[in-house]
C-alpha cells in the first residue's frame, strides 16, 4: 500500500501551500505591551448637582462669549467695495443715462460735453453731477468724458441735425425705388460723422443690401440699418397718450420691461386690450412701473369677500379701493341696509366668506 502524502507540516501546524494558521496548534501571537497613561473612567453629572457659577465667572463667560460673537461678525462682514467717481448724461435720442468717467473735472448740471462710446465721440448733456458710486451701481470698464463742449461742437452738432433729416428724405426715396416693406423712423449721425444709422420698423425680414450700397454712393460714409420694435418706434417719435400726457417713455421711463395683463386685471382695469393699449398698439408702460404700488396697497387692503369687523358689526366687502384705502361693506346685522364705506384701518379681517360658509356646513 503506497504512503498517502501531504503538504502539512507538523512542527508548525498549517500548510506550505497556503500558509494559513491552524487555530488548533498554532499559539497565539503575544501583543506587545504599552505604558498607556491612565484614564480616569468619565461620569455624567446632572446639571442640578454642579455647582453654581460666581458672578465673577458668569462675567468673563459673558465676556469671552461676546468676544467670539464680534470676531464671528468680522468675519463674515462684506469685503470693502471699490468706489468710483461718475458723471450721468443722456443723449438726445434717449432718456436713458449713462454713467461715465469725469477724469477729476467737475460738471454742472446741463453742460454739454463730448464722450467716449462705442460707436466713437458722442454729443450729450449732464443730468447727475459728479458723485460717488460702488462697483454694483456702474458696468465697468467706465468710458471717459474727454472735454466740455465748444462753440464749435455746438455748431457741428445743430449741423449734424440738419443733416439728418436730408438724409432721412433722401433714404425714403431710395426705398420707395426699390419697394422694400419698411417704415423708416429716424436717422442718426455719430459726432464725428464717421457713421449714419437709420432706424425702421418692418412686420418682416428685409433685404436692404442694395439700398445699402446706393446709401454709402451718396453720403459717402459707414452706412448701418437698424430694425427696432413698435415700442422703441413710439419712445423715439415721442407724443400724446390717452392721459393727455406726454409719453412715459419719451419722457422719464427708462426700461418699460414685459407687460402682461395680470398686471391690468390685478389693479381691477377693464381686460379689453383695445381700451388698455396705448399709441404703440401694445399694453399701456404704466401697467408696469405702476403694478409694485397696487400690489403693495393690495396686501393692505382686506379683499372682497373677507369678512371684517367694523366699530358697526360684522360684515363683508363688497367693493374694495386699494390706492385710496377704502372699502364698503354690507353689514351682517342689516344685508338689505346701502352699504357703509370704511378705511382699512378702521376694520379688521376675520375671515372669509366661502370658508365660513364651508364650516357651517361640516358643523351641520
Amino acid at each position: 500500500m503506497s504512503e498517502i502524502k501531504t503538504n502539512k507540516n507538523p512542527k508548525f501546524g498549517y500548510h506550505k501551500r497556503n500558509k494559513r494558521p491552524n487555530r488548533d496548534t498554532a499559539p497565539a501571537p503575544a501583543r506587545e505591551k504599552k505604558n498607556l497613561p491612565y484614564e480616569s473612567p468619565v461620569i455624567d453629572i446632572p446639571d442640578s448637582m454642579l455647582p453654581m457659577p460666581s458672578d465673577e465667572e458668569l462675567r468673563e463667560q459673558v465676556k469671552k462669549e461676546s468676544e467670539n460673537v464680534s470676531d464671528f461678525v468680522a468675519v463674515v462682514q462684506e469685503p470693502v467695495l471699490q468706489t468710483y467717481e461718475i458723471v450721468g448724461v443722456k443723449f438726445d435720442n434717449s432718456e436713458k443715462i449713462y454713467y461715465f468717467c469725469p477724469q477729476g473735472t467737475k460738471y454742472v448740471l446741463g453742460n454739454h460735453v463730448i464722450v467716449e462710446t462705442t460707436r466713437g465721440l458722442e454729443f450729450g448733456e449732464i443730468t447727475i453731477e459728479n458723485k460717488t458710486v460702488t462697483e454694483r451701481e456702474v458696468i465697468l470698464p467706465l468710458r471717459n468724458v474727454v472735454r466740455l463742449a465748444n462753440d464749435e461742437d455746438e455748431k457741428h452738432y445743430a449741423e449734424n441735425a440738419v443733416k439728418e433729416k436730408e438724409a432721412l428724405e433722401e433714404c425714403q426715396k431710395l426705398v420707395d425705388k426699390h419697394e422694400l416693406p419698411m417704415k423708416l423712423v429716424e436717422a442718426e449721425y455719430t459726432f464725428d460723422n464717421s457713421k449714419l444709422l437709420f432706424y425702421f420698423t418692418s412686420d418682416t425680414r428685409v433685404d436692404f443690401r442694395e439700398l445699402v450700397k446706393d446709401l454709402a454712393a451718396i453720403f459717402k460714409t459707414r452706412i448701418e440699418l437698424r430694425q427696432i420694435g413698435i415700442r422703441d418706434e413710439a419712445k423715439m417719435m415721442g407724443g400724446l397718450g390717452i392721459c393727455g400726457r406726454a409719453f412715459c417713455c419719451k419722457t422719464f421711463l427708462n426700461d418699460c420691461g414685459q407687460v402682461s395683463m395680470k398686471m391690468a386685471k390685478e389693479q381691477n382695469l377693464s381686460l379689453n386690450s383695445v381700451k388698455i393699449s396705448g399709441t404703440c398698439g401694445r399694453l399701456m408702460c404704466c401697467l408696469k412701473f405702476e403694478h409694485e404700488t397696487y400690489e403693495e396697497e393690495i396686501r393692505l387692503t382686506p379683499k372682497v369677500d373677507s369678512l371684517v369687523r367694523t366699530a358697526d358689526g360684522d360684515g363683508v366687502v363688497v367693493e374694495a379701493a386699494p390706492l385710496t384705502g377704502m372699502i364698503k361693506v354690507r353689514l351682517s346685522a342689516s344685508p338689505d341696509a346701502p352699504l357703509k364705506q370704511y378705511h382699512r384701518d378702521d376694520v379688521k379681517s376675520i375671515g372669509y366668506v366661502k370658508r365660513e360658509k364651508a364650516e357651517a356646513e361640516v358643523k351641520r
